[in-house]
């Protein structure tokens, strides 16, 4: 009787989600990811919707480093770093990664949001204090819910809510500021420097999630503490391997040296979790080298990202501003959000709705994500296709 009652509030559930439009579907996609896929439904669809930024998802020289990899390093480790999980490929990662971000050292971890579940736990305690930004990822939300330390947050980029913040918690042993470097949703970048300069003035520490950054943010591409012109001044950055740099798994988290050494010791995901994929650190030291090498994959993604949003402007659909190649399309209707992306998928682009949860409720967009893989050609198809579902929908 209990199961059946319990089943039966998650179909209640489940159906509330359906009425709700917010229902997601999980398509098929039959290729490797590229710029252009084949799906269960369609063929030869346009992909805006990836987080593969740089293109180097199905980038030969990327996948040669991976197959490489598997001679000399093997398929896995079947054990934790501390154990028997530990190899010279993690370390030459570690090194080569704390060089291209000039921190300290890096710790790697099966994912970013393993890195941030396994940080606030172990820097922080029940006389700390941890401050973060209201439209911080997931992670690092449930990062801080596994702490004991006072949690308080901001809106979105209030410096004025996020000082007042800091003034009422100077009893504390340590402060955190945490915040992402890039608002996934949004697309907007954190204001880094105006948040250092109060760290500074009020002893804090500062933590910035750089996951849709990393690789291709900032001149060198190192990432928003490198656009914003903050290099030094943030202690710990964690970011993925799984967006621009090859798109596969695994993240990491950079930090001053006694962070990252108190990490080893004490963070849980790191501890008893199996060790990254040798393969994956292979194929993140070929990505590193074909980032320091040139500058071309980076420029491509913002010349197209810089196309894409002037050609939507024209079209009069309204997307939120910005320079990151995060262009989200308001529809503010989780509905509509729903029939666009389904409408767009007939007409061979693949875009997804986000509404709440994900985003607040009345906030419904299509987030579209622009690659350096996109040629023009591309990005007039998918403008087209934009241009004909508006009319469609008489929006």
């Amino acid at each position: 009787m209990a199961k059946k009652k319990a089943l039966d509030v998650y179909l209640q559930q489940l159906e509330d989600i359906r009425k709700a439009g917010t229902w997601r579907e999980e398509r098929v996609i039959t290729t490797p990811q590229m710029s252009r896929i084949d799906t269960t439904q369609n063929q030869d669809v346009l992909n805006l919707c990836a987080n593969n930024y740089l293109g180097l998802s199905n980038d030969s020289r990327v996948i040669k480093a991976a197959r490489d990899a598997y001679d000399t390093w093997g398929f896995g480790l079947s054990s934790v770093r501390f154990i028997c999980g530990t190899q010279l490929i993690h370390k030459r990662l570690e090194q080569r990664l704390a060089a291209f971000l000039q921190m300290d050292d890096v710790i790697l971890y099966s994912s970013c949001f393993d890195a941030n579940g396994g940080l606030f736990e172990t820097l922080l305690g029940e006389n700390d204090a941890v401050i973060s930004d209201e439209l911080n990822h997931a992670s690092i939300i449930d990062g801080i819910r596994l702490c004991k330390a006072r949690r308080l947050r901001y809106k979105n980029s209030d410096m004025a809510q996020l000082e007042q913040h800091l003034r009422d918690t100077q009893d504390c042993r340590i402060r955190l500021i945490a915040t992402d470097g890039v608002f996934s949703m949004d697309g907007y970048l954190a204001r880094l420097k105006d948040i250092c300069d109060l760290a500074e003035r009020y002893d804090a520490l500062v933590m910035v999630d750089d996951s849709h950054a990393t690789g291709f943010m900032g001149q060198a591409g190192r990432g928003t503490h490198e656009a914003c012109g903050v290099m030094g001044r943030v202690d710990i950055i964690t970011s993925t391997f799984g967006k621009a740099l090859g798109g596969a798994s695994g993240g990491f988290t950079a930090a001053r040296q006694p962070i990252v050494d108190l990490l080893r010791q004490r963070s849980r995901p790191y501890l008893f979790s199996n060790s990254l994929a040798p393969t994956i650190c292979a194929a993140t030291l070929k990505a590193l080298d074909l980032l320091e090498s040139s500058t071309e994959l980076r420029d491509r993604v913002h010349e197209n990202a810089g196309y894409f949003r002037s050609k939507m402007d024209e079209l009069g659909f309204e997307l939120l501003p910005g320079e990151h190649p995060i262009v989200p399309v308001m529809l503010y209707d989780a509905h509509v959000a729903q029939e666009m992306a389904t409408r767009m998928l007939a007409h061979g682009v693949y875009v997804i709705a986000f509404s709440y949860p994900v985003v607040p409720q009345g906030k419904a967009r299509i987030r579209t994500q622009i690659s350096a893989a996109h040629s023009y050609e591309d990005l007039d198809r998918a403008v087209g296709a934009f241009k004909a579902v508006k009319q469609e929908m008489k929006l």
